[in-house]
């Protein structure tokens, strides 16, 4: 079964966070400098948020388009879902659709180990498929041929 740990070790472990104090600003430049959907929101140490283009627009939106000096904690969804590098796949994929999220932390006793967008579970997924799909074609092709029996008469 697929697990959370083999997503992040092929996705890597480029972290970008944000403290809840943050200005709006500079997380949508950081979000577009860096090409990334999601902030980790973290203060002294402990994950308090999460940031996504959805909070972003939904502010932007609710300001007629002005960003303003608003702090990430003022937008930031403060209830985040997290998993853990031993949650498997399928979990995680229920996780995200549940709860209507695209981007879900990874943390491990308290300490942030990467995040997985939905972005990269799709990949992890269609790749896991493909490696069956060809162990599948190889066994098959592999398979011994059988000699037909003689019924004797």
């Amino acid at each position: 079964m697929l697990q959370v740990s083999e997503i992040l070790r092929v996705k890597g472990n480029t972290l970008f966070t944000a403290s809840p104090e943050t200005q709006v600003v500079q997380a949508l430049e950081t979000m577009s400098t860096h090409d990334i959907g999601s902030l980790v929101i973290m203060d002294q140490g402990k994950l308090v948020g999460m940031l996504t283009f959805r909070e972003l627009i939904r502010h932007v939106n609710n300001n007629h388009g002005a960003v303003g000096a608003t702090p990430i904690r003022a937008i930031m969804e403060s209830k985040p879902v997290s998993v853990t590098p031993s949650t498997d796949a399928n979990t995680l994929q229920r996780l995200m659709l549940d709860n209507h999220c695209r981007y879900v932390p990874v943390m491990e006793d308290g300490v942030l180990l990467g995040v997985i967008s939905f972005y990269d579970l799709a990949q992890a997924i269609v790749a896991a498929q493909k490696f069956e799909n060809s162990m599948l074609k190889a066994y098959i092709r592999d398979w011994p041929d059988e000699k037909p029996t003689r019924v004797a008469d």
